[in-house]
């Protein structure tokens, strides 16, 4: 990649043009474009930059350049525009040679008749690439995308990103990708402006397919017409072969969910949304779309003639972020529930974190930081999260706002203009950056965004009254029995902005003090301190010792956040676990507020309380969302099917199970030995838990083991490092300052 870089930069990057066809497509068919070129001699380095807006496919002679899907990243493209380069080295030949990109509108361009969130675009299907070669002598050439480049209608005839793709082979000219094909018909393609935004290299993982899956289930409704059931919900393409004469016609129609006939619905994840192919000739033929997917379990599928045979597979695709931790333990309920939110994290991992993989695909930022230690301890997203850093900050506004989505490619009317705008939401441009530095010690994070960070924190101010945010959406899908989810119920407008825009100050100050700003530390520290009176002013009730309605949110966050002092920290704790225990250990906590519980709960030393609560089996529990057939996580705790069944938002019992029931909790914005620092905490009746992870400075384990007398401890430091392990007594904790290698430690189980 470094050759590739230094070639780049040898031919004074884009010396190409935009270019685009002569004829608008709107929603189909999308373009064909190709350039040939001719090659006296084989090149001794070869690399093609290429940006194609919404999504294009490469090819060069024939061949793919490349497995990734929906690519460009997506970006608010009037302010960056990511582009891929490719080694072509060993794509290219002696002679003619031809680069082809099939094009397709993704987000850059959302119109079509079938289902779309919103309508929008950026303008149409648009291409800038550069193919730099260097010969054996060192001499630099550059094809650059021009009007030599030519352009026709392609196969697909419908591309929306939310609504699907449709196909018809019989349109793909024979061999357009490829030297010995004449292109008489095809037109100029034509020089435009681009979109505005930078062109910036891909970082951040591409997306591919992971995994596919047969269907497990398989049940003729009608001649033609078959229902599958892959048996998991997730973020996915058909994967289609079909047998039929030329014309013949297959039809996909996904659906997470199946009604009270057992036939698929589509009500509440977005309608139509369809995936068609048509044949081009009479032999078996393959096919997937390209350029759209939709998350889904079930598939109708409908061909156009009853002897067509289909078989239908679910491509599984998410961003390749590498797989760098593990958990497992001797209950295998928590580990079904680990499995249940790695789904729903998998489907909604693709180029921002979406929220769900149909009916929106949006990147909402309060999942971006609420979630981001469970992603983490997993994935290695710090590139991800670098990507979703920027596209925090080309969302900013000019007064400092930063909304609640990003890529902001939608904003909300009257009366649901209150979706806009959340600290809740908004802060995850503070604590994103921050989470970067923590999991890899890198602090050009910080310098990178700090000025956005900073001016969101003066936006809050700005909005604060007496050092109290009054608006928000606050703790979101909350729970309130036989009453829909949504707005919050329990707690009072405020506390949850507030608590938050607090642990943004203290995070800001850290940046601040991490990056040598020592004025600005100290401003922000004072601010925190003035929120901090502020919030215990407003919320705290001295009379009935309780925070606001002593709702389980309201009492967790100043506990876990650190706002609540020490003597309203104890009755607080008492008040969580009261009302805990009241409701046989039901949560009541919703999207903002339930990482709160849990941190409140396991930092007071109650991890049995959590324990209760994760090992519940009545509704509303994770373990009641299985039992009722979820294989991803469900955006409402009952699993409602008026809500989405694929949700990572609820998602944050993963942070306790990897962090404090095995016990592994890195973070290199602490000095060492606390840089890693392992604890173990063992609850009700499990006899093992386990963790690994492979930090920046090698991979850290801890698996502890427990009888009816004794505790064992086996942990691995990674070389060269140090850390610190919290043994659990029967006193407390005992901490052991360890060395790089494996220790193995022993105490009175507990």
């Amino acid at each position: 990649m470094n050759a590739l870089n230094d070639l780049h930069h040898e031919s004074a990057i884009w010396q190409a043009r935009w270019i685009t066809t002569p004829h608008p497509p709107g929603a189909g068919p999308m373009p064909l474009m190709r350039r040939s070129f001719v090659l006296d001699d084989r090149p001794r380095r070869a690399s093609l930059m290429i940006c194609a807006l919404g999504h294009g496919e490469v090819h060069v002679n024939g061949q793919p350049v490349c497995d990734h899907l929906l690519s460009p990243a997506w970006s608010d493209y009037r302010k960056t525009c990511y582009f891929t380069s490719h080694d072509l080295l060993a794509h290219l030949e002696l002679g003619e040679n031809v680069i082809a990109v099939m094009l397709g509108n993704g987000f850059f361009n959302v119109c079509g008749e079938r289902y779309k969130k919103f309508k929008s675009g950026f303008g149409s299907p648009m291409l800038i690439a550069q193919l730099t070669m260097e010969s054996g002598s060192g001499a630099i050439s550059v094809i650059g995308s021009d009007a030599h480049w030519r352009t026709a209608p392609g196969p697909i005839t419908h591309s929306c990103i939310y609504g699907g793709e449709d196909h018809d082979a019989r349109l793909l000219p024979v061999g357009w990708d490829r030297c010995v094909f004449a292109d008489p018909g095809w037109s100029p393609a034509v020089a435009c402006d681009g979109p505005g935004g930078a062109l910036v290299e891909r970082a951040s993982p591409p997306i591919r397919v992971h995994e596919t899956l047969a269907p497990m289930k398989t049940k003729s409704i009608e001649p033609g017409r078959t229902l599958l059931d892959f048996g998991q919900n997730a973020a996915a393409i058909p994967i289609v072969s079909i047998d039929g004469p030329v014309g013949a016609r297959v039809t996909i129609h996904p659906a997470e969910l199946l009604d009270a006939d057992d036939r698929i619905t589509q009500k509440h994840t977005g309608s139509p949304v369809s995936f068609s192919y048509t044949k081009a000739s009479d032999d078996r033929e393959q096919w997937q779309p390209r350029f759209s997917y939709t998350g889904f379990r079930y598939a109708e599928v409908v061909v156009s003639d009853p002897t067509v045979r289909v078989e239908v597979q679910s491509g599984v695709l998410h961003a390749s972020a590498e797989r760098v931790g593990r958990f497992e333990c001797s209950d295998e309920s928590l580990n079904r529930i680990d499995q249940l939110i790695d789904a729903a994290v998998r489907s909604n991992m693709q180029h921002v974190l979406t929220d769900c993989p149909h009916r929106e695909k949006l990147g909402w930022l309060e999942q971006a930081h609420l979630m981001g230690p469970a992603v983490f301890n997993a994935y290695d997203v710090a590139s991800l999260y670098r990507k979703i850093s920027r596209d925090l900050r080309d969302a900013q506004r000019d007064d400092g706002c930063v909304p609640t989505i990003a890529p902001q490619y939608t904003s909300f009317k009257p009366p649901w203009d209150i979706f806009n705008d959340s600290p809740e939401w908004g802060l995850a441009m503070i604590f994103c950056p921050w989470l970067v530095y923590q999991r890899t010690g890198d602090a050009s994070v910080l310098v990178e965004n700090y000025d956005a960070m900073r001016r969101y924190a003066d936006y809050l101010a700005s909005r604060a009254e007496s050092g109290i945010l009054l608006y928000g959406l606050s703790d979101w899908y909350d729970v309130v029995p036989n009453e829909k989810p949504g707005f919050s119920k329990l707690t009072s407008l405020g506390l949850t902005a507030t608590s938050l825009y607090f642990a943004g100050l203290t995070t800001l100050q850290r940046s601040a003090a991490t990056l040598g700003h020592s004025e600005d530390a100290t401003l922000y520290a004072d601010r925190a301190s003035t929120v901090r009176d502020a919030f215990n002013a407003r919320f705290y009730d001295d009379a009935k010792q309780q925070y606001d309605t002593a709702s389980q949110t309201a009492c967790a966050m100043p506990i876990a956040l650190g706002l609540a002092d020490e003597h309203r920290r104890a009755p607080a704790l008492t008040r969580l676990v009261d009302d805990i225990e009241a409701r046989d250990y039901a949560v009541t906590a919703g999207d903002i507020g339930f990482r709160f519980v849990l941190e409140a709960l396991a930092s007071a030393g109650r991890s049995d309380v959590v324990y209760r609560m994760l090992t519940r089996t009545a509704s509303p529990s994770y373990l009641a969302q299985i039992a009722a057939g979820a294989t991803s996580l469900s955006e409402a705790w009952d699993a409602n099917p008026a809500s989405s069944q694929n949700h990572m938002m609820l998602g944050h019992a993963q942070i306790w199970l990897f962090q404090w029931l095995a016990g592994l909790d890195v973070d290199f914005s602490r000095t060492a030995p606390e840089q890693i620092v392992f604890r173990p905490t063992p609850v009700g009746d499990m006899s093992w838990a386990s963790a690994s992870l492979r930090t920046p400075v090698g991979r850290a384990s801890i698996r502890w083991e427990r009888t009816a007398t004794r505790l064992r401890v086996v942990v691995r430091v990674p070389a060269g490092a140090r850390a610190t392990l919290l043994l659990p007594t029967i006193d407390g904790r005992e901490t052991h300052e360890l060395e790089s290698g494996t220790h193995t430690l022993e105490t009175r189980a507990i």
